[in-house]
């Protein structure tokens, strides 16, 4: 389809459109052609093996995050960033009976999430605030500082901000670049989140983040 299309279909400005595609486009869930007509990306088209990038996340870092569920005991989410939304690609869950359960193909507003946070604290400020530039329900200023945190501490929080009794802590995943690609977080039931045990989970998060680095082509 063509911008204005996009546009007419979603209710909004040409150049909101044209904002919304160009992020799609960057996270390989659309391509522009030479005709500059959009369509679905390699993330969207089905196939029975793909090298997408999600997909190919989804394959490497399960069994390093199964690896953290067992260590830990607590679920565990891979998260990739679309647009302004936090999109969970799969979940590796823990064996206790009192548990946070697979999410996997959940999106949720990434300024709320601890996986969402870690990637837009990731991303250029000046990218952040056009994201956000026409979302009245969201305090840029805020968010800008809030991600300041992040960046500093190295891991984002969501205490509850997406479900009631649901804590979460996230950090970030490089390919051998240095770019940002993902988020790999622990879900908890709110009754186990001791702020104590925070060095330990961001230590074991960090660990499995680089293994997954590590073992991307």
């Amino acid at each position: 389809m063509r911008v204005s299309e996009a546009a007419r279909r979603l209710g909004v400005s040409a150049s909101t459109a044209h904002r919304l595609l160009a992020m799609l486009v960057y996270r390989g869930f659309a391509e522009q052609r030479p005709d500059r007509l959009y369509e679905a990306g390699a993330v969207l088209r089905p196939a029975a093996t793909t090298s997408a990038p999600v997909a190919l996340l989804r394959q490497v870092a399960l069994t390093h995050m199964q690896d953290l569920v067992e260590r830990v005991q607590e679920s565990a989410n891979l998260i990739v960033l679309a647009g302004t939304e936090a999109r969970i690609i799969t979940t590796a869950e823990c064996a206790q009976v009192l548990r946070v359960g697979s999410r996997a193909g959940r999106t949720l507003p990434a300024h709320l999430t601890s996986g969402g946070k870690i990637l837009l604290a990731a991303l250029p400020a000046e990218t952040v605030s056009t994201l956000y530039a026409d979302n009245t329900e969201v305090d840029l200023p805020r968010l800008r500082r809030e991600l300041t945190l992040v960046r500093k501490r190295g891991f984002a929080i969501n205490d509850q901000n997406t479900e009631a009794g649901l804590t979460a802590v996230a950090v970030g995943i490089q390919d051998l670049g240095g770019l940002s690609v993902a988020a790999v977080a622990l879900a908890m039931p709110r009754v186990r989140f001791q702020r104590e045990r925070l060095p330990e989970w961001v230590s074991q998060l960090h660990a499995t983040a680089q293994a997954i680095t590590r073992a991307l082509p």
